[in-house]
């Protein structure tokens, strides 16, 4: 366990170098977010299924930062890895696949749990300020089991592209043009049930509207989809990229730039 504690305490460190952009933008981000969307325009909004817009803004936004951040962390490393050349002394120690994948999956969920609490935090507070009562989870064991395979998963979608990736623009494209629309998509700032029924069935598609509405459901109680179907396919999600991000880095290059 040598050598996946010493890269996972690495990975740690690493982000925790730059806590400006790990913690301070997330938490700049979260306020504008909440108080542009959630205090300027809730007031408009009708209410979801009981929830007030406000409420029903801050589970969206936990993931939108968790499963970015986790995909940043993860990917970020290895292109700096590759760059420096470190990748290659890594792939000469004496760790394993399963090692590297595991120690990098499990640092990109910790800065994406970290990002998410944040948000939390900061919508709590701006539901009490607003309406006089804190955001209490309503399913502990449904918002953990979603956070934790969000965070893995993208993790290793990080680590997957990142490995095939050859220049820092390719991986800032799968982010903008991937990664961001079916995010945005994924119904983190409305419900799908206002949606035309064609887009309704379009919206459905997209994996990551299984996520955000179980951790939807794990903090309101509320989702626009079957949590025991967002949790399957949340798992089968979670096989299919570890098996892409092992495949990854068996095949993929590990040359310096």
């Amino acid at each position: 366990m040598t050598g996946f504690i010493t890269i996972f305490q690495r990975e740690i460190a690493r982000f925790l170098k730059v806590i400006v952009q790990t913690v301070i933008t997330p938490f700049v981000s979260s306020f504008l977010y909440l108080l542009i969307f959630g205090v300027s325009l809730g007031e408009q909004m009708q209410a979801h299924q009981g929830v007030s817009y406000l409420a029903f803004l801050i589970p969206g936004l936990m993931m939108m930062g968790l499963i970015n951040n986790a995909f940043q962390n993860s990917s970020s490393s290895i292109v700096s890895s590759k760059f420096s050349g470190d990748m290659e002394d890594l792939r000469v120690a004496p760790v394993t696949d399963q090692e590297i994948i595991w120690a990098m999956s499990l640092g990109a969920l910790v800065r994406g749990t970290l990002v998410a609490v944040i948000t939390y935090i900061v919508g709590s507070l701006f539901m009490y300020y607003q309406q006089g009562t804190w955001l209490v989870i309503v399913h502990p064991f449904a918002t953990l089991f979603f956070l934790i395979l969000a965070g893995l998963i993208f993790g290793m979608i990080g680590i997957s592209i990142a490995f095939w990736a050859t220049t820092f623009d390719q991986l800032s494209a799968f982010s903008a043009f991937i990664l961001l629309p079916l995010t945005y998509l994924g119904g983190v700032f409305l419900s799908i049930e206002h949606l035309h029924p064609f887009w309704q069935a379009v919206s459905k598609a997209n994996p990551l509207l299984y996520l955000i509405n179980g951790l939807r459901f794990g903090i309101l109680g509320v989702s626009d989809v079957n949590v025991w179907t967002a949790g399957v396919i949340s798992l089968i999600g979670f096989a299919v990229f570890y098996g892409v991000a092992r495949w990854s880095l068996k095949k993929g290059s590990f040359q310096r730039w």
